[in-house]
């Protein structure tokens, strides 16, 4: 609140809401994930807006989808001509700006091809290498060791509870991107208000990891249907300090509440995988580097919704 240009943005952003009289919607990452999903599987363009303030507009009737983050903007749908009037509206409503297809959104690095979405953050990781001064480490082969019984120790050696925090929170930001990390995020995530030495290099190795991953992306593919696949894991009683299992899912093309409804109506059956072939293990254990390798693999070369390069 003490510096200048920082109160001047927000008076800007209070008076072009009181001015339309609208209020900020903010999207959360996920729901941007599908739109990016969707898109590509019916071939929508995406168009991207930068808007004084954030709004959401809808018109009945047209399959037409618009994402609001703060002030980024995101359109996409089967109809150009309901697009370009939506768009024409828009502008002669609010103080905005046409920044063509999407590119760059929240972070996140959009590249299109005829049939493919592949989105990353190439850059994030490569800006986060730098602020920390790993820019020139060695990679890790895996983002965590097996059988890494991380907990609080009795009398461990505490490290800088605010760095740590704030290089947990990159991490997490990279996991909507990078669902190979997602697991061992979240277990340094469970000592942000504690952390000790022993979290504060796990944390590294997760950057180490990256590292050697920077132009990994996520591929989202049409298919020509909307057929849904998921794998689910849990470890059962895994978590060393309370004893708590973890679990965590893969779903490609449709959302969780889907599948649930579906197994609860016994429309779904839920078979035993092999852990040669559970996807999802990546996300609930520590899994060797050769597994990790190899789910990789299989994630690559089945599943077109996530796709590594």
């Amino acid at each position: 609140m003490k510096h200048k240009h920082w109160r001047e943005a927000m008076f800007t952003e209070m008076k072009a809401l009181m001015k339309s009289n609208t209020w900020v919607k903010v999207a959360k990452i996920n729901t941007v994930r599908v739109l990016f999903s969707i898109a590509a599987n019916k071939d929508w363009p995406i168009h991207q807006f930068d808007v004084t303030n954030a709004f959401l507009k809808k018109r009945d009737g047209k399959i037409t989808c618009l994402i609001v983050y703060v002030d980024d903007m995101i359109i996409t749908g089967d109809d150009e001509e309901e697009i370009s009037e939506l768009r024409k509206n828009l502008f002669k409503e609010f103080e905005m700006k046409d920044l063509g297809l999407l590119k760059y959104f929240l972070g996140i690095e959009v590249l299109r091809s005829k049939r493919r979405i592949f989105i990353n953050q190439r850059k994030y990781i490569l800006d986060l290498l730098a602020e920390i001064g790993m820019i020139d480490c060695k990679p890790a082969d895996a983002p965590i060791v097996q059988n890494h019984g991380l907990q609080l120790k009795k009398g461990g050696r505490q490290a800088d509870r605010g760095r740590y925090q704030r290089l947990v929170g990159k991490l997490i930001y990279l996991s909507h991107t990078k669902p190979d990390i997602a697991y061992v995020v979240g277990v340094v995530s469970q000592f942000m208000h504690a952390p000790q030495e022993e979290h504060w290099e796990a944390a590294l190795r997760i950057v180490r990891y990256l590292k050697g991953t920077p132009e990994h992306r996520l591929m989202f593919e049409k298919h020509g249907h909307m057929e849904v696949h998921g794998f689910t894991d849990a470890d059962w009683a895994g978590n060393p300090n309370d004893r708590k299992s973890t679990a965590s899912y893969f779903t490609f093309v449709g959302d969780r509440h889907f599948i649930k409804e579906n197994i609860e109506a016994k429309v779904v059956e839920i078979p035993y995988v092999k852990s040669e072939d559970q996807l999802a293990d990546i996300l609930t254990k520590a899994v060797n580097s050769k597994s990790f390798r190899e789910i990789k693999k299989v994630i690559n070369k089945v599943f077109g919704s996530y796709m590594y390069l």
